[in-house]
């Protein structure tokens, strides 16, 4: 009777862990999801204000484009090719926030990590990067969404966010 108890008390622990372990799994989750929604609220803006500052760019050269026009040049333009990682994460985020399957996999960091790179500009670096830097120093909304876009992944956590 004492092992029967002792298997039942056991089983009760061992169910009672996995309930506590999948409410923890269910709430970084949710601490995720809450993350790149912030992230995504202040990547949108930032991605609209630089691609404003691009249409303007090319409107000098080109004049002026309907809104089904900058479209095609937008996905096409060469010019318009160093704003494509922006709008991919963005994408990736609404793919990622989409998805209500529990069996998926996200590689929360691998998203955050890719924003951190997005956000530095350096007129020595890449052809983003560079572009990035002529953004920042013309436009000052450029610079107020890049506050915003740093500040969400300065309260960020580092690693662990699979």
């Amino acid at each position: 009777r004492r092992a029967c108890v002792a298997r039942a008390s056991g089983r009760r622990r061992a169910t009672a862990r996995r309930d506590h372990a999948h409410a923890v799994e269910m709430m970084l989750r949710e601490s995720q999801r809450r993350l790149l929604t912030v992230l995504r609220n202040a990547l949108v803006p930032l991605h609209r204000t630089l691609l404003e500052w691009e249409r303007a760019a090319y409107e000098r050269i080109h004049g002026r484009t309907g809104a089904a026009e900058l479209l095609m040049v937008i996905v096409e333009d060469p010019q318009y090719a160093w704003l494509r990682p922006v709008s991919e994460l963005i994408a990736r985020i609404d793919e990622v926030l989409q998805t209500d399957a529990p069996d998926v996999r996200v590689d929360v960091d691998g998203i955050v990590s890719q924003a951190r790179v997005l956000i530095v500009p350096d007129e020595e670096g890449t052809p983003y990067a560079r572009r990035y830097h002529a953004a920042l120093q013309e436009v000052p909304d450029v610079v107020f969404a890049h506050r915003r876009v740093t500040a969400v992944l300065r309260d960020a956590p580092h690693g662990t966010l699979h």
